[in-house]
Protein backbone atom coordinates (compact mmCIF):
# COMPACT_ATOMS: atom_id res chain seq x y z
CA UNK A 1 0.00 0.00 0.00
CA UNK A 2 2.92 2.72 0.62
CA UNK A 3 4.68 1.54 -2.58
CA UNK A 4 1.53 2.04 -4.28
CA UNK A 5 0.98 5.93 -3.22
CA UNK A 6 4.78 6.70 -3.13
CA UNK A 7 4.95 5.61 -6.96
CA UNK A 8 2.11 7.76 -7.91
CA UNK A 9 3.14 10.60 -6.23
CA UNK A 10 6.97 10.65 -7.63
CA UNK A 11 4.92 10.28 -11.18
CA UNK A 12 3.24 13.38 -10.61
CA UNK A 13 6.28 14.78 -9.58
CA UNK A 14 8.24 14.35 -12.84
CA UNK A 15 4.81 15.50 -14.57
CA UNK A 16 4.96 18.75 -12.35
CA UNK A 17 8.44 19.43 -13.03
CA UNK A 18 8.50 19.75 -17.09
CA UNK A 19 5.80 22.60 -16.60
CA UNK A 20 8.76 24.38 -14.94
CA UNK A 21 9.00 27.89 -17.19
CA UNK A 22 11.13 28.37 -20.22
CA UNK A 23 13.65 29.99 -19.04
CA UNK A 24 14.06 27.42 -16.43
CA UNK A 25 13.64 24.65 -18.88
CA UNK A 26 17.47 23.43 -18.74
CA UNK A 27 17.62 23.84 -14.72
CA UNK A 28 18.08 20.52 -13.41
CA UNK A 29 15.81 19.96 -10.31
CA UNK A 30 16.37 16.66 -7.84
CA UNK A 31 13.63 14.76 -6.55
CA UNK A 32 14.59 16.39 -3.16
CA UNK A 33 13.90 19.74 -4.70
CA UNK A 34 10.13 18.91 -5.17
CA UNK A 35 9.66 16.77 -2.59
CA UNK A 36 10.30 19.76 -0.69
CA UNK A 37 8.98 22.50 -3.17
CA UNK A 38 5.95 20.60 -4.31
CA UNK A 39 2.73 20.23 -3.09
CA UNK A 40 1.16 17.00 -2.93
CA UNK A 41 -2.26 15.31 -1.32
CA UNK A 42 0.13 13.82 0.74
CA UNK A 43 0.54 17.87 2.29
CA UNK A 44 -2.28 19.57 0.96
CA UNK A 45 -4.95 17.19 2.57
CA UNK A 46 -3.97 18.08 6.13
CA UNK A 47 -3.55 21.48 8.12
CA UNK A 48 -1.25 22.41 10.67
CA UNK A 49 -2.85 24.42 13.35
CA UNK A 50 -0.40 24.47 16.10
CA UNK A 51 3.22 23.22 17.06
CA UNK A 52 4.78 22.55 20.18
CA UNK A 53 8.56 22.33 19.69
CA UNK A 54 9.92 20.91 22.79
CA UNK A 55 14.47 21.09 22.28
CA UNK A 56 17.30 20.02 24.44
CA UNK A 57 20.53 21.76 23.14
CA UNK A 58 23.89 20.78 23.79
CA UNK A 59 26.43 23.57 22.91
CA UNK A 60 29.21 22.04 24.08
CA UNK A 61 28.41 18.76 21.79
CA UNK A 62 26.50 20.59 18.76
CA UNK A 63 23.84 18.01 19.66
CA UNK A 64 20.12 18.21 19.99
CA UNK A 65 17.40 16.21 21.20
CA UNK A 66 13.77 16.82 21.18
CA UNK A 67 10.12 16.29 20.29
CA UNK A 68 7.25 17.99 17.80
CA UNK A 69 3.88 17.96 18.78
CA UNK A 70 1.88 19.10 15.54
CA UNK A 71 -1.86 19.52 15.83
CA UNK A 72 -3.33 19.52 12.31
CA UNK A 73 -6.92 18.95 10.90
CA UNK A 74 -7.64 16.81 8.01
CA UNK A 75 -8.76 18.24 4.95
CA UNK A 76 -8.77 15.79 2.15
CA UNK A 77 -8.46 11.89 1.39
CA UNK A 78 -4.61 11.12 2.89
CA UNK A 79 -3.29 8.04 3.04
CA UNK A 80 0.31 9.21 3.30
CA UNK A 81 0.79 12.24 5.29
CA UNK A 82 4.05 13.85 4.17
CA UNK A 83 6.55 15.44 7.25
CA UNK A 84 9.72 16.87 6.10
CA UNK A 85 12.86 16.31 8.52
CA UNK A 86 16.30 16.33 7.07
CA UNK A 87 18.36 12.96 6.62
CA UNK A 88 21.18 13.75 9.10
CA UNK A 89 18.45 13.91 12.25
CA UNK A 90 17.03 10.54 13.51
CA UNK A 91 13.20 9.70 14.31
CA UNK A 92 13.65 7.92 17.22
CA UNK A 93 9.48 7.18 16.84
CA UNK A 94 5.99 8.90 15.90
CA UNK A 95 2.86 8.66 17.66
CA UNK A 96 -0.22 9.61 17.82
CA UNK A 97 -3.49 8.92 20.23
CA UNK A 98 -1.10 6.33 21.93
CA UNK A 99 -0.33 4.42 18.87
CA UNK A 100 3.07 4.14 17.08
CA UNK A 101 3.20 5.05 13.80
CA UNK A 102 4.89 3.38 10.67
CA UNK A 103 6.66 5.85 8.37
CA UNK A 104 9.12 5.89 5.23
CA UNK A 105 12.00 7.85 4.81
CA UNK A 106 13.00 9.32 0.93
CA UNK A 107 15.84 11.66 1.63
CA UNK A 108 14.03 14.53 3.95
CA UNK A 109 10.81 13.73 3.31
CA UNK A 110 9.25 11.28 5.83
CA UNK A 111 5.46 9.63 5.01
CA UNK A 112 3.57 9.12 7.32
CA UNK A 113 0.73 5.83 7.39
CA UNK A 114 -2.38 7.08 9.29
CA UNK A 115 -4.40 4.83 11.10
CA UNK A 116 -7.59 4.54 8.96
CA UNK A 117 -10.15 5.34 8.01
CA UNK A 118 -9.56 9.02 9.03
CA UNK A 119 -12.40 11.33 8.86
CA UNK A 120 -12.03 14.69 6.63
CA UNK A 121 -12.17 17.79 9.04
CA UNK A 122 -11.30 15.58 12.06
CA UNK A 123 -8.38 16.98 14.46
CA UNK A 124 -5.22 15.00 15.86
CA UNK A 125 -1.94 15.30 17.48
CA UNK A 126 1.37 13.70 16.54
CA UNK A 127 4.17 13.31 18.03
CA UNK A 128 7.64 12.97 16.51
CA UNK A 129 10.88 12.09 18.54
CA UNK A 130 13.73 13.14 17.30
CA UNK A 131 17.34 14.13 17.26
CA UNK A 132 21.37 14.24 16.43
CA UNK A 133 23.71 16.74 14.65
CA UNK A 134 21.73 19.83 13.28
CA UNK A 135 23.34 20.96 9.71
CA UNK A 136 25.61 23.53 10.75
CA UNK A 137 25.61 26.64 9.25
CA UNK A 138 28.95 27.61 6.84
CA UNK A 139 27.84 30.90 6.17
CA UNK A 140 24.75 32.44 7.45
CA UNK A 141 22.32 33.67 6.73
CA UNK A 142 22.88 32.93 3.20
CA UNK A 143 23.34 29.14 3.98
CA UNK A 144 21.19 27.53 6.46
CA UNK A 145 21.64 25.70 10.10
CA UNK A 146 23.25 26.16 13.68
CA UNK A 147 25.86 28.71 14.12
CA UNK A 148 28.02 27.18 17.02
CA UNK A 149 30.13 30.70 18.06
CA UNK A 150 32.14 31.99 20.59
CA UNK A 151 31.54 35.47 22.09
CA UNK A 152 34.13 38.03 22.74
CA UNK A 153 34.33 36.79 26.38
CA UNK A 154 35.20 33.12 24.51
CA UNK A 155 31.37 31.46 25.99
CA UNK A 156 28.89 29.26 24.02
CA UNK A 157 26.93 31.84 21.60
CA UNK A 158 24.11 29.82 19.06
CA UNK A 159 22.20 30.93 16.85
CA UNK A 160 19.67 29.12 13.95
CA UNK A 161 18.81 30.57 10.16
CA UNK A 162 16.94 28.36 7.46
CA UNK A 163 15.37 30.43 4.61
CA UNK A 164 15.69 28.40 1.84
CA UNK A 165 17.46 25.94 3.38
CA UNK A 166 14.17 25.67 5.43
CA UNK A 167 13.09 24.60 8.96
CA UNK A 168 13.76 21.09 8.48
CA UNK A 169 16.98 20.92 9.13
CA UNK A 170 16.20 20.99 12.81
CA UNK A 171 12.79 20.57 13.64
CA UNK A 172 10.25 17.92 11.59
CA UNK A 173 7.23 20.18 10.50
CA UNK A 174 5.48 20.38 7.34
CA UNK A 175 8.12 22.51 5.23
CA UNK A 176 6.17 24.54 3.16
CA UNK A 177 5.27 28.10 2.86
CA UNK A 178 1.59 27.64 2.38
CA UNK A 179 0.78 26.09 5.94
CA UNK A 180 1.63 28.77 8.64
CA UNK A 181 0.39 27.03 12.29
CA UNK A 182 -2.05 29.69 13.65
CA UNK A 183 0.03 29.74 17.02
CA UNK A 184 3.50 28.27 18.19
CA UNK A 185 5.18 27.17 21.32
CA UNK A 186 9.27 27.16 21.21
CA UNK A 187 10.02 25.46 24.37
CA UNK A 188 14.22 25.31 25.10
CA UNK A 189 16.42 23.61 27.60
CA UNK A 190 19.85 24.90 27.67
CA UNK A 191 23.04 24.79 30.10
CA UNK A 192 21.15 26.86 33.15
CA UNK A 193 24.49 29.59 32.79
CA UNK A 194 22.45 30.16 29.81
CA UNK A 195 19.57 32.24 28.46
CA UNK A 196 17.20 31.51 25.18
CA UNK A 197 15.61 34.10 23.39
CA UNK A 198 12.74 33.42 20.40
CA UNK A 199 9.94 34.14 18.91
CA UNK A 200 6.66 36.07 20.35
CA UNK A 201 6.51 36.14 24.27
CA UNK A 202 8.59 34.80 26.81
CA UNK A 203 6.05 32.68 28.94
CA UNK A 204 7.77 30.67 31.95
CA UNK A 205 11.53 30.44 32.55
CA UNK A 206 11.89 26.81 34.74
CA UNK A 207 15.01 25.96 36.98
CA UNK A 208 15.84 22.31 36.45
CA UNK A 209 18.01 22.00 39.34
CA UNK A 210 18.68 18.20 39.27
CA UNK A 211 19.89 18.11 35.95
CA UNK A 212 21.87 22.02 35.78
CA UNK A 213 19.43 23.28 33.08
CA UNK A 214 16.77 26.29 32.73
CA UNK A 215 13.87 25.64 29.83
CA UNK A 216 12.81 28.75 28.56
CA UNK A 217 8.89 28.59 27.20
CA UNK A 218 8.11 31.01 24.53
CA UNK A 219 5.00 31.50 22.70
CA UNK A 220 3.80 32.79 19.42
CA UNK A 221 -0.24 33.95 19.10
CA UNK A 222 0.28 34.71 15.27
CA UNK A 223 0.67 32.71 12.13
CA UNK A 224 4.13 32.02 11.49
CA UNK A 225 6.60 30.93 8.69
CA UNK A 226 8.18 27.71 9.96
CA UNK A 227 11.27 29.28 8.83
CA UNK A 228 11.21 32.72 10.78
CA UNK A 229 11.10 30.56 14.09
CA UNK A 230 14.51 30.79 15.64
CA UNK A 231 16.21 31.00 18.78
CA UNK A 232 19.14 32.49 19.89
CA UNK A 233 21.73 31.21 22.76
CA UNK A 234 23.97 33.34 25.12
CA UNK A 235 24.60 35.41 27.88
CA UNK A 236 22.13 37.57 26.46
CA UNK A 237 20.73 40.71 29.29
CA UNK A 238 17.72 42.27 28.12
CA UNK A 239 16.48 45.58 28.04
CA UNK A 240 13.18 47.26 26.97
CA UNK A 241 11.07 50.34 26.04
CA UNK A 242 7.64 51.19 24.12
CA UNK A 243 7.08 52.53 20.85
CA UNK A 244 3.46 54.98 20.97
CA UNK A 245 1.50 54.19 17.66
CA UNK A 246 -0.19 56.86 15.70
CA UNK A 247 -3.65 56.36 18.00
CA UNK A 248 -1.70 55.95 21.10
CA UNK A 249 -1.28 52.02 21.78
CA UNK A 250 1.54 50.65 23.11
CA UNK A 251 3.93 48.46 21.44
CA UNK A 252 6.51 46.46 23.93
CA UNK A 253 10.03 46.36 22.37
CA UNK A 254 12.18 43.95 23.36
CA UNK A 255 16.19 43.71 23.04
CA UNK A 256 18.63 40.94 24.19
CA UNK A 257 22.06 41.53 23.94
CA UNK A 258 25.22 40.32 24.44
CA UNK A 259 26.12 41.36 27.84
CA UNK A 260 28.99 43.42 26.94
CA UNK A 261 27.39 45.55 24.26
CA UNK A 262 24.57 46.55 26.27
CA UNK A 263 25.46 50.50 25.87
CA UNK A 264 26.28 50.24 22.42
CA UNK A 265 22.58 48.27 21.83
CA UNK A 266 21.06 51.19 24.01
CA UNK A 267 22.10 53.99 21.62
CA UNK A 268 21.69 51.96 18.54
CA UNK A 269 18.09 50.56 19.51
CA UNK A 270 16.69 53.65 19.54
CA UNK A 271 16.54 53.90 15.41
CA UNK A 272 13.66 51.33 15.94
CA UNK A 273 11.10 54.30 16.88
CA UNK A 274 11.87 56.16 13.58
CA UNK A 275 11.70 53.03 11.63
CA UNK A 276 8.47 52.22 12.93
CA UNK A 277 6.91 55.38 13.19
CA UNK A 278 7.67 55.47 9.04
CA UNK A 279 6.27 51.80 8.20
CA UNK A 280 3.47 53.19 9.91
CA UNK A 281 2.52 55.86 7.91
CA UNK A 282 2.91 53.70 5.00
CA UNK A 283 1.23 50.43 5.58
CA UNK A 284 -0.42 50.84 9.05
CA UNK A 285 0.06 49.55 12.36
CA UNK A 286 3.05 46.57 13.11
CA UNK A 287 1.60 43.51 12.44
CA UNK A 288 2.52 41.33 15.64
CA UNK A 289 1.35 43.67 18.26
CA UNK A 290 0.28 41.60 20.65
CA UNK A 291 3.81 39.49 20.02
CA UNK A 292 5.89 42.63 20.50
CA UNK A 293 8.47 43.41 18.41
CA UNK A 294 12.38 42.51 19.78
CA UNK A 295 15.53 42.54 18.12
CA UNK A 296 18.03 39.32 19.21
CA UNK A 297 21.90 39.69 18.78
CA UNK A 298 23.43 36.65 16.92
CA UNK A 299 26.46 36.02 15.76
CA UNK A 300 25.76 36.04 12.38
CA UNK A 301 24.80 39.20 9.95
CA UNK A 302 20.99 39.05 10.57
CA UNK A 303 17.14 37.51 9.50
CA UNK A 304 13.53 38.65 9.73
CA UNK A 305 12.74 36.20 12.09
CA UNK A 306 8.81 37.06 13.34
CA UNK A 307 8.42 39.40 16.41
CA UNK A 308 12.44 38.50 17.52
CA UNK A 309 14.78 39.75 14.46
CA UNK A 310 18.23 38.45 14.66
CA UNK A 311 20.40 41.16 15.24
CA UNK A 312 24.28 40.91 14.13
CA UNK A 313 25.53 44.60 12.48
CA UNK A 314 27.82 45.15 15.54
CA UNK A 315 25.98 48.55 16.12
CA UNK A 316 27.25 49.84 12.51
CA UNK A 317 25.93 52.15 10.13
CA UNK A 318 24.59 50.69 6.85
CA UNK A 319 25.26 47.05 6.08
CA UNK A 320 28.57 46.38 8.28
CA UNK A 321 29.50 50.18 7.73
CA UNK A 322 28.74 50.09 3.76
CA UNK A 323 26.04 50.01 1.41
CA UNK A 324 24.17 52.62 2.31
CA UNK A 325 25.55 56.34 0.80
CA UNK A 326 28.67 57.87 2.66
CA UNK A 327 26.35 60.87 3.75
CA UNK A 328 23.78 58.70 5.21
CA UNK A 329 23.55 57.39 9.07
CA UNK A 330 21.20 54.66 9.51
CA UNK A 331 21.62 50.60 10.39
CA UNK A 332 20.42 48.92 7.52
CA UNK A 333 19.66 45.32 8.94
CA UNK A 334 17.29 47.40 11.75
CA UNK A 335 15.58 48.63 8.50
CA UNK A 336 15.31 45.76 6.21
CA UNK A 337 14.63 42.83 8.29
CA UNK A 338 12.16 44.95 10.22
CA UNK A 339 10.85 45.93 6.78
CA UNK A 340 10.40 42.25 6.35
CA UNK A 341 7.43 42.09 9.21
CA UNK A 342 5.31 43.85 6.70
CA UNK A 343 6.11 41.85 3.86
CA UNK A 344 7.49 38.41 4.43
CA UNK A 345 6.58 37.48 7.68
CA UNK A 346 2.48 39.20 7.29
CA UNK A 347 2.15 39.23 3.87
CA UNK A 348 3.90 35.75 2.74
CA UNK A 349 4.22 33.94 -0.80
CA UNK A 350 3.88 30.13 -0.46
CA UNK A 351 6.68 29.43 -2.83
CA UNK A 352 9.68 30.23 -2.47
CA UNK A 353 10.06 31.02 -6.49
CA UNK A 354 7.98 34.05 -5.44
CA UNK A 355 10.26 35.15 -3.07
CA UNK A 356 10.49 38.80 -5.31
CA UNK A 357 7.41 39.73 -3.03
CA UNK A 358 8.93 39.48 0.15
CA UNK A 359 12.32 41.14 -0.99
CA UNK A 360 11.09 44.24 -3.60
CA UNK A 361 8.57 45.51 -1.21
CA UNK A 362 10.90 45.39 1.65
CA UNK A 363 13.85 46.83 -0.31
CA UNK A 364 11.46 49.49 -1.39
CA UNK A 365 10.87 49.99 2.33
CA UNK A 366 13.98 50.90 2.72
CA UNK A 367 13.88 53.81 0.45
CA UNK A 368 10.25 54.71 1.61
CA UNK A 369 12.18 55.08 5.23
CA UNK A 370 14.51 57.68 3.94
CA UNK A 371 11.88 59.26 2.26
CA UNK A 372 9.75 59.82 5.25
CA UNK A 373 12.66 60.96 7.59
CA UNK A 374 14.77 62.70 4.77
CA UNK A 375 13.13 63.58 1.76
CA UNK A 376 12.19 62.53 -1.93
CA UNK A 377 15.76 63.62 -3.45
CA UNK A 378 17.37 61.65 -0.66
CA UNK A 379 15.17 57.85 -1.32
CA UNK A 380 16.13 58.62 -5.06
CA UNK A 381 20.02 58.98 -3.95
CA UNK A 382 19.36 55.61 -2.26
CA UNK A 383 17.72 54.27 -4.98
CA UNK A 384 20.27 55.41 -7.06
CA UNK A 385 23.08 53.69 -5.04
CA UNK A 386 21.40 50.14 -5.84
CA UNK A 387 21.15 50.47 -9.24
CA UNK A 388 25.23 49.44 -9.73
CA UNK A 389 23.57 45.57 -7.69
CA UNK A 390 21.55 45.02 -10.65
CA UNK A 391 22.62 42.25 -12.92
CA UNK A 392 19.40 41.49 -15.41
CA UNK A 393 20.68 37.66 -15.53
CA UNK A 394 17.51 36.31 -14.92
CA UNK A 395 13.94 36.65 -14.21
CA UNK A 396 13.25 37.44 -11.05
CA UNK A 397 10.32 35.03 -10.79
CA UNK A 398 11.64 31.33 -10.42
CA UNK A 399 10.56 28.14 -11.27
CA UNK A 400 7.68 26.75 -9.48
CA UNK A 401 7.27 23.48 -7.14
CA UNK A 402 10.60 22.69 -6.80
CA UNK A 403 11.19 24.82 -3.47
CA UNK A 404 13.40 27.26 -6.01
CA UNK A 405 15.98 29.30 -3.64
CA UNK A 406 19.31 29.61 -5.93
CA UNK A 407 19.20 32.66 -7.55
CA UNK A 408 21.93 33.96 -9.65
CA UNK A 409 22.06 37.57 -8.05
CA UNK A 410 20.47 39.92 -6.15
CA UNK A 411 18.03 41.54 -8.27
CA UNK A 412 14.54 40.63 -6.98
CA UNK A 413 15.79 42.64 -4.05
CA UNK A 414 17.38 45.71 -6.14
CA UNK A 415 15.98 45.61 -9.53
CA UNK A 416 12.47 44.40 -7.67
CA UNK A 417 12.52 47.91 -5.67
CA UNK A 418 13.09 49.70 -8.86
CA UNK A 419 10.04 47.90 -10.20
CA UNK A 420 8.21 49.43 -7.90
CA UNK A 421 9.70 52.74 -8.23
CA UNK A 422 9.45 52.62 -12.17
CA UNK A 423 5.42 51.81 -11.29
CA UNK A 424 5.36 55.42 -9.25
CA UNK A 425 6.77 56.61 -11.97
CA UNK A 426 4.57 55.50 -15.01
CA UNK A 427 1.63 56.18 -12.58
CA UNK A 428 2.80 59.40 -11.87
CA UNK A 429 0.09 59.82 -9.19
CA UNK A 430 1.77 59.76 -5.85
CA UNK A 431 -1.69 59.57 -3.99
CA UNK A 432 -2.62 56.44 -5.94
CA UNK A 433 0.75 54.76 -5.51
CA UNK A 434 0.69 55.14 -2.07
CA UNK A 435 -3.02 54.24 -1.37
CA UNK A 436 -2.22 51.02 -3.88
CA UNK A 437 0.58 50.19 -1.11
CA UNK A 438 -1.17 50.56 1.30
CA UNK A 439 -4.24 49.36 0.46
CA UNK A 440 -2.91 46.36 -1.36
CA UNK A 441 -1.16 45.49 2.76
CA UNK A 442 -3.80 45.77 4.58
CA UNK A 443 -5.85 44.09 2.67
CA UNK A 444 -3.74 40.69 3.08
CA UNK A 445 -2.17 41.09 6.14
CA UNK A 446 -1.01 37.91 7.56
CA UNK A 447 -2.39 36.04 4.52
CA UNK A 448 -0.55 34.47 1.94
CA UNK A 449 -0.32 35.72 -1.95
CA UNK A 450 0.89 34.85 -5.13
CA UNK A 451 2.27 36.80 -7.74
CA UNK A 452 -0.63 36.79 -10.27
CA UNK A 453 -2.78 38.55 -6.99
CA UNK A 454 -0.40 40.68 -6.51
CA UNK A 455 -0.51 41.94 -9.98
CA UNK A 456 -4.77 41.55 -10.27
CA UNK A 457 -4.73 43.36 -7.33
CA UNK A 458 -2.69 46.20 -9.22
CA UNK A 459 -4.56 46.63 -11.95
CA UNK A 460 -7.90 46.82 -10.62
CA UNK A 461 -6.83 49.09 -7.96
CA UNK A 462 -5.41 51.46 -10.55
CA UNK A 463 -7.92 50.98 -13.13
CA UNK A 464 -4.92 50.02 -15.40
CA UNK A 465 -3.92 46.34 -17.20
CA UNK A 466 -0.64 46.20 -15.46
CA UNK A 467 -0.02 42.24 -16.55
CA UNK A 468 2.19 43.29 -19.42
CA UNK A 469 5.01 45.39 -17.24
CA UNK A 470 4.78 43.38 -14.48
CA UNK A 471 5.45 40.19 -16.92
CA UNK A 472 8.42 42.28 -18.58
CA UNK A 473 10.24 42.91 -14.92
CA UNK A 474 9.46 39.57 -12.87
CA UNK A 475 9.42 37.01 -16.41
CA UNK A 476 12.46 37.90 -18.50
CA UNK A 477 15.71 39.03 -17.47
CA UNK A 478 15.86 42.38 -19.57
CA UNK A 479 14.39 45.89 -18.78
CA UNK A 480 12.69 47.68 -21.26
CA UNK A 481 14.85 49.70 -23.60
CA UNK A 482 13.69 52.93 -25.44
CA UNK A 483 15.29 52.52 -28.79
CA UNK A 484 15.67 56.11 -31.03
CA UNK A 485 16.54 56.61 -34.35
CA UNK A 486 16.96 59.49 -36.98
CA UNK A 487 14.26 58.84 -40.61
CA UNK A 488 15.18 62.03 -42.25
CA UNK A 489 15.24 64.90 -40.46
CA UNK A 490 12.90 62.99 -38.16
CA UNK A 491 13.93 61.63 -34.41
CA UNK A 492 11.44 58.56 -33.76
CA UNK A 493 11.45 56.39 -30.33
CA UNK A 494 9.81 52.90 -29.80
CA UNK A 495 9.33 50.47 -26.85
CA UNK A 496 11.37 47.48 -27.49
CA UNK A 497 10.40 44.90 -24.67
CA UNK A 498 9.88 41.17 -24.66
CA UNK A 499 6.39 41.13 -23.89
CA UNK A 500 4.15 41.95 -26.80
CA UNK A 501 1.65 44.91 -26.09
CA UNK A 502 4.13 46.83 -23.64
CA UNK A 503 3.20 50.30 -23.12
CA UNK A 504 4.29 52.38 -20.97
CA UNK A 505 4.92 56.34 -20.03
CA UNK A 506 8.57 56.88 -19.60
CA UNK A 507 10.15 60.25 -18.50
CA UNK A 508 13.09 61.33 -20.61
CA UNK A 509 15.30 64.54 -20.31
CA UNK A 510 15.71 66.19 -24.10
CA UNK A 511 18.53 68.48 -22.96
CA UNK A 512 17.06 69.85 -20.19
CA UNK A 513 13.70 69.43 -20.92
CA UNK A 514 11.64 66.61 -19.30
CA UNK A 515 10.07 65.36 -21.34
CA UNK A 516 7.16 62.56 -20.92
CA UNK A 517 6.81 60.35 -23.36
CA UNK A 518 3.85 57.20 -24.04
CA UNK A 519 5.64 54.59 -25.59
CA UNK A 520 4.44 51.56 -27.25
CA UNK A 521 5.93 48.88 -29.63
CA UNK A 522 5.15 51.48 -32.93
CA UNK A 523 7.69 53.99 -33.79
CA UNK A 524 6.57 57.47 -32.88
CA UNK A 525 7.89 60.79 -34.00
CA UNK A 526 9.19 62.53 -30.91
CA UNK A 527 10.69 65.85 -33.07
CA UNK A 528 12.46 67.11 -35.96
CA UNK A 529 16.05 68.29 -35.57
CA UNK A 530 16.51 66.23 -32.07
CA UNK A 531 19.63 64.71 -31.76
CA UNK A 532 19.25 61.37 -30.22
CA UNK A 533 22.36 61.86 -28.44
CA UNK A 534 20.98 64.52 -26.24
CA UNK A 535 18.09 62.22 -24.86
CA UNK A 536 18.59 60.34 -22.16
CA UNK A 537 15.76 58.40 -19.34
CA UNK A 538 15.10 59.87 -16.31
CA UNK A 539 17.41 57.16 -14.39
CA UNK A 540 16.06 58.80 -10.62
CA UNK A 541 12.40 57.79 -11.81
CA UNK A 542 12.70 54.72 -14.71
CA UNK A 543 14.53 51.41 -14.81
CA UNK A 544 14.23 51.62 -18.48
CA UNK A 545 17.23 51.34 -20.78
CA UNK A 546 18.18 53.21 -23.99
CA UNK A 547 19.46 52.89 -26.89
CA UNK A 548 19.81 54.88 -30.01
CA UNK A 549 20.17 53.25 -33.57
CA UNK A 550 22.44 54.63 -36.31
CA UNK A 551 20.07 54.12 -39.07
CA UNK A 552 16.50 53.41 -39.39
CA UNK A 553 15.45 49.59 -39.69
CA UNK A 554 14.56 47.98 -43.50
Amino acid sequence: MLRCHLTLLFGILLCTCARAQDFWSDRHFTEADTLRGMLTPARTNYDVTYYELHLDVAPVDHLIEGRVEMDYTITGELPLLQLDLYRNLQIDGIEQNGTDLRFTRRGNAVFVELPHPVDIGSRHRMTIHYGGTPTEAQNAPWDGGFVWALDQKNRYWVGVACEGDGASLWWPNKDHLSDEPDSMLISVTVPDRLFVASNGNLRAEVELEDEGKKRYDWFVSYPINNYNVSLGIGHYVHFDTVYRSFDGEELALDYYVMDYNLEKARKQFREVHPMLEAYEHYFGKYPFWDDGFALIEVPYLGMEHQSGIAYGNRYMRGYLGGLIPSDMDWDYIIVHEAGHEYFGNSVSVADHAEMWVHESFTTYMEALYVEFHFGAEAARRYLQSQRRFITNEEPMLGPLEVNFTDFASSDHYYKGAWMLHTLRGVLNDDPLFFGLLRSFYQDHVRSTVNTQQVIDYFSRFTERDLQPFFDQYLKYPAVPVLELRRNGQQTEYRLRADVAGLSMPVGVYIGEEPVRLLTTAEWQPLGRGIDPETVRVDDARFLVDLRVLNEPEK
